[in-house]
């Protein structure tokens, strides 16, 4: 009876421990953090309406620090800048005066910045990003729609936004006339994030 008691006994506890490990190996398994930009593959674009014509462009040069886990995207944060002497649209003339103090006055401001604050989860791969956007040393609120998706080993990113160019003294002078450059300039942020 008693070499019975102590099987029963080693049976439980080998039992026991088979769940345990089953437990272990089958419970939920942890998202990746995302936080390495590949700015090799993302994008930053945008269209202006210049003269009743529509001109596409993009910045070259922009980096910053992202951090993702798509098990809790509410809990994402981005602290992103642009270089404004990266400026690519239309031909040299357009380009230098770009750079110019009515336009970016890159010199005297090199960089554009967005500093994210809140991150709403809107269901089926897409969020609500509001921060604030510095440029030209004018810092307005900002709402970004956008969409994530797990690609491989990538997290892609599709967001966008519209930019009011008058809120950041963009184009002083002759060129605050809406007629010739419009005031609404759509742009698009396409983001590719590597996991470290």
């Amino acid at each position: 009876m008693q070499i019975l008691r102590a099987l029963t006994a080693k049976a439980t506890l080998l039992i026991s421990a088979i769940c345990s490990l089953i437990s272990l190996f089958s419970g939920p398994v942890l998202a990746v953090d995302f936080n390495s930009l590949d700015t090799a593959k993302s994008k930053i674009t945008f269209t202006c309406k210049l003269m009743g014509s529509s001109i596409n462009g993009n910045f070259d040069q922009f980096g910053g620090i992202v951090s993702f886990n798509p098990d809790s995207p509410e809990k994402a944060k981005a602290d992103l800048w642009i270089a404004l002497a990266s400026f690519n649209a239309g031909g040299d003339e357009l380009r230098d005066e770009a750079q110019g103090k009515e336009w970016f006055n890159s010199k005297a401001f090199p960089k554009a910045q967005f500093v994210s604050e809140s991150i709403k989860n809107l269901g089926n791969g897409k969020l609500e990003l509001k921060g604030k956007l510095t440029i030209k040393n004018k810092t307005q609120p900002l709402t970004i729609m956008a969409s994530y998706q797990a690609q491989g080993k990538q997290m892609i990113f599709n967001g966008s936004f519209e930019l009011l160019r008058l809120n950041y003294d963009l184009g002083a002078g002759a060129w605050a006339d809406t007629k010739s450059v419009a005031n609404e300039v759509p742009v698009k942020i396409y983001l590719v994030l590597n996991s470290k």
